[in-house]
């Protein structure tokens, strides 16, 4: 089916054409001094423009009535001296009206891209990103040329005008013979306003399917490599890309019709005047000078007749692009705050009351959920595939809303805060850490771009040792690619904890962030998370039993029930849900697990897995293994 995938998005809307042209006209608003020059140069080149027809009818009558050519070189000066300040006044005129369009259009993506950062994440969870860059692209270029269509219409109309004024001067029976062909013209036009509108909304959004398509297979192309899926990811890009030429193929023919209907009605009219005015001519109603200026006369009113007819047909192109941009930028935001207090300053208490949440109707994550996390605490939070971890972090960031109970932060509803100024005592690593295109120093420093050479550099220092900078070919100044494709995923994780460092946040959210590390990497990171926690407030999602041990206090997470809380030593001792997690994901984490043991008992692994001696001993334990690792690495 041509049409099918073609649908409108949730958040869209339907904008009649009067709401449209009101907004578009406030985004004129904005290049109002150009748009006064453009208007003062159409003034003055569309008068140019009828000194032409008004100088060669004189030309005529003087010719007719004397036969005298000596004021024919005079004519002929006006004529050439109106056609180059003509070009002169155009020229300008297009130069204004460039910067006009550049402005607004400026303006328009600035807001469209402003709309981009304040949606919330759930809203990216829902819409492909190709499809949102599409808005932003591709739709406000369609509205930056109808903006320039517009520009030209004034011309249009006002050349209109004034000639509409000539022929009424001339002869007044002729004059209203032409103007019984404009309500045909316009009626013909405005019929095609809603179909034209329909297809063009179809053709931008078979735009944004092909831009998404694009988009998709650049980033997956590793995993289509690896598949041996090439092949597939064609025909697939073929299919989206035949759907966008068979409808830009409707769409040419569409506005390709109009064209030859509305020539034919004008070409009509032109036969009905030029029968009457000859007849005139004959009967010595009129000159022929004047019948001569009559006759370019209507050929002037009709070409911006034609032109003022179809731009109603190829304004539903802009205003389909800006009826995207806008419901972009009307989208309802999910996370809704009731006030905007600014936070100074964050001790980390944090607090689950009652609260319930669902990403979905069919999705409740949360139900009656309630946990209290004292500020200083480190709490690692276990469970299963889905059972909610990752979901209590993207609460605590206020990356969703949560539709029942309260979310506590020092005591305050996080729902008063002024996201803006509390995030900045927020700190998020995740298991893929997204790196910028840049140098690993510039990466580091997105946390606090102002910061100095010696701050990132000794926030890099402070994570792993510094080691790992030893292995960049340029160290700090090292590019990261595209996506921070130019360094491992352990390297991403050690440049994501500096940056986190640099940050200095009071809330720190660590989703298994050492889930896909090398141990060595790994004995870095957690070198670095040691530091970090220290007096703050974290909330750690991790799969790692080093990570985990570490911890004040475990929360462990049932399809969205605490089932068990405690330290490790104590959850292993209880034998229940930790105790099998332990035994099936992080026993072999351990030191002292060894392989082809066959499983061993909850009593057994509790005394297997706890160090012997005092804090200090296995502490020392530890910084003597870290050395070994160390070690082993620079050989």
């Amino acid at each position: 089916m041509i049409f099918g995938g073609l649908e409108a998005e949730d958040y869209d809307r339907s904008y009649n054409d009067r709401q449209l042209v009101a907004r578009i006209i406030r985004y004129f608003a904005l290049a109002k001094g150009q748009m006064l020059a453009v208007a003062l140069l159409v003034v003055g080149s569309s008068l140019l423009n009828a000194v032409v027809p008004v100088t060669l009818a004189h030309g005529i009558n003087e010719l007719t009535q004397s036969r005298a050519v000596g004021g024919v070189g005079l004519l002929i000066g006006l004529i050439l001296m109106a056609g180059v300040l003509s070009w002169v006044f155009n020229f300008v005129s297009q130069w204004f009206t460039a910067r006009a369009v550049g402005d607004v259009v400026l303006r328009l993506r600035l807001d469209a891209f402003n709309a981009i950062l304040e949606r919330d994440l759930s809203f990216y969870d829902e819409y492909p990103s190709g499809r949102i860059v599409s808005r932003v692209t591709s739709d406000t270029q369609d509205f930056s040329n109808t903006v320039t269509l517009t520009l030209q219409l004034g011309g249009q109309v006002l050349l209109m005008l004034l000639i509409t004024i000539v022929i009424l001067t001339i002869n007044v029976r002729l004059t209203l013979l032409t103007l019984l062909i404009a309500p045909p013209i316009m009626g013909t036009s405005l019929a095609f306003r809603k179909l034209a509108r329909m297809i063009s909304r179809r053709s931008q959004r078979a735009l944004a399917r092909v831009n998404s398509s694009i988009q998709e297979a650049i980033t997956g192309i590793t995993v289509a490599k690896n598949f041996r899926q090439e092949g597939a990811m064609y025909g697939e890009f073929k299919a989206i890309n035949e759907q966008r030429y068979q409808v830009n193929l409707r769409e040419g023919m569409l506005y390709s019709g109009i064209y030859p209907i509305l020539f034919s009605l004008t070409n009509l009219g032109a036969v009905v005047v030029v029968y009457f005015g000859g007849n005139a001519v004959l009967d010595h109603s009129i000159s022929a000078g004047s019948w001569y200026l009559f006759i370019q006369a209507i050929w002037y009113y009709w070409n911006p007749m034609i032109n003022i007819a179809s731009f109603w047909s190829q304004f539903q192109v802009g205003l389909a692009a800006s009826e995207r941009v806008f419901a972009l930028t009307d989208a309802e935001p999910r996370v809704r705050q009731f006030a905007a207090a600014p936070v100074q300053r964050v001790r980390g208490r944090i607090e689950f009351k009652h609260l319930s949440f669902r990403y979905t109707e069919q999705e409740q994550v949360l139900q009656d959920f309630n946990l209290t996390i004292r500020a200083g605490e480190t709490v690692a939070i276990v469970g299963h595939t889905g059972a909610g971890k990752t979901t209590l972090g993207r609460l605590v960031a206020r990356f969703y809303e949560y539709q029942g109970g309260e979310l506590l932060i020092d005591g305050r509803d996080i729902r008063g805060f002024d996201l803006q100024s509390y995030r900045r005592h927020l700190g998020v690593v995740g298991q893929v850490p997204f790196l910028f295109a840049g140098t690993v120093a510039d990466n580091i420093r997105y946390a606090r771009p102002h910061a100095s050479d010696e701050d990132v550099r000794a926030a890099a220092l402070r994570i792993g040792w510094g080691d790992w900078l030893d292995a960049l070919p340029d160290g700090l100044e090292s590019g990261c690619g595209e996506l921070g494709k130019g360094l491992s995923l352990g390297q991403r994780q050690l440049v994501a904890l500096a940056r986190l460092l640099l940050q200095d946040p009071s809330i720190i959210i660590l989703d298994e962030a050492t889930a896909s590390v090398d141990p060595l990497t790994e004995a870095q990171i957690q070198e670095g998370l040691d530091l970090v926690l220290r007096d703050r407030t974290a909330l750690v999602i991790a799969h790692r039993l080093s990570t985990i041990r570490e911890a004040d206090r475990i929360i462990v997470l049932d399809h969205g029930r605490i089932t068990e809380e405690g330290t490790h030593e104590s959850l292993l001792r209880r034998g229940g849900h930790y105790a099998m997690l332990y035994n099936t994901y992080f026993r072999h984490q351990s030191p002292d697990y060894q392989p082809g043991g066959g499983f061993v008992p909850v009593a057994f692994t509790f005394e297997a897995a706890v160090d012997s001696g005092t804090s200090k001993e296995r502490q020392a334990k530890d910084e003597h293994v870290a050395r070994v690792v160390r070690k082993l690495a620079t050989r």
